[in-house]
C-alpha cells in the first residue's frame, strides 16, 4: 500500500475533515470555521503565545461554535459587569479578539480580523465525502482515496498526483450502471455522480429502480454498502507530462 502523503493545498479548494486533522501542530496549524478551511500557522507563530494557544489546541478541528453564523464573526454577549457588548470567549481570548479593557500591549494594527482575511482561508470543507479507488492499469497500482463529493474527476486526478506526478498523462474510465456494464470514458469536468459513478454507501438516496439494481448486483453477497468502493481505471496516454 502506498504511503499517505501530507496534505498539500488543493487546487480545487475542497478538503476533507481527515485532511484537516493532519495539520494540528504549532508549525502546521489548520482549522475549520463555518464550512471554510483556514491555515493559521503564521498567525499563531507571529502573535503572543497566550493568544495563539487556543488556536493551536484547536488545530486540525472545528471552531464554528465560537462564531455566530449570522454575522460570520465571534459571538457577542452583554458583559454583566460593564454592561457593554463584548466578544463572548468563555475559553479565553485568541488572536485578534480585543481585551475587555484598554491595554498597552494590545496590537490593533491589523487590517482585517483573521477570520475575515482571505489570505488565511485556503478553501472549503466538504459537506460530504466518498471513497474511490484509483487503479493504474499500467503499473497495477491501486490507491484508495477519500474525496469530496464536490470535486470533479479532474480534481480527483490532481489528488492522485500525490502518488503519481504524471497523472495528467492518463485518461479515466469506470464501469457504468447500464445493463451492459460497459466501460465509460469519464468527463474530467464533471463530478463522479454526474459521470454516473454511484456512491452506494448512501443507497437509500437512489430512485427505487436503481436501488433495486444495486442491491441485486452489488450487494447480493450480504456485505454492507460501504464494502463496495467504485474504481476509476486510468490508462496511460502517449503524451507523458513533465513531473
Amino acid at each position: 500500500m502506498a504511503m499517505i502523503p501530507t496534505t498539500p493545498k488543493r487546487k480545487s479548494g475542497w478538503y476533507t475533515a481527515t485532511e484537516v486533522k493532519q495539520h494540528c501542530t504549532p508549525g502546521d496549524c489548520w482549522i475549520t470555521l463555518l464550512g471554510s478551511v483556514y491555515d493559521v500557522t503564521n498567525l499563531v507563530t507571529r502573535n503572543p503565545a497566550f493568544l495563539g494557544k487556543l488556536l493551536i489546541h484547536a488545530g486540525g478541528g472545528d471552531i464554528s461554535h465560537w462564531f455566530d453564523p449570522s454575522t460570520g464573526s465571534v459571538k457577542r454577549h452583554i458583559d454583566p459587569v460593564s454592561k457593554q457588548e463584548l466578544f463572548h470567549t468563555p475559553e479565553g481570548r485568541f488572536v485578534h479578539v480585543p481585551p475587555r479593557a484598554p491595554r498597552t500591549d494590545w496590537d490593533s494594527s491589523f487590517e482585517f480580523e483573521w477570520w475575515n482575511d482571505p489570505k488565511y482561508m485556503i478553501g472549503k470543507l466538504s459537506k460530504r465525502t466518498r471513497c474511490i479507488r484509483v487503479k493504474n492499469v499500467l503499473i497495477n497500482q491501486d490507491i484508495l482515496l477519500e474525496v469530496p463529493c464536490e470535486e470533479t474527476v479532474g480534481q480527483i486526478l490532481d489528488r492522485y498526483k500525490d502518488y503519481n506526478s504524471h497523472a495528467d498523462s492518463y485518461s479515466c474510465r469506470a464501469v457504468s450502471l447500464s445493463d451492459a456494464h460497459e466501460f465509460i470514458q469519464l468527463d474530467l469536468n464533471k463530478t463522479l455522480q454526474c459521470n454516473g459513478v454511484p456512491d452506494i454507501s448512501d443507497i437509500d438516496e437512489f430512485p427505487p429502480p436503481i436501488k433495486e439494481k444495486l442491491i441485486y448486483e452489488y450487494l447480493g453477497s450480504g456485505l454492507p454498502a460501504y464494502f463496495y468502493v467504485p474504481v476509476i481505471l486510468i490508462y496511460y496516454n502517449d503524451d507523458l507530462t513533465i513531473a
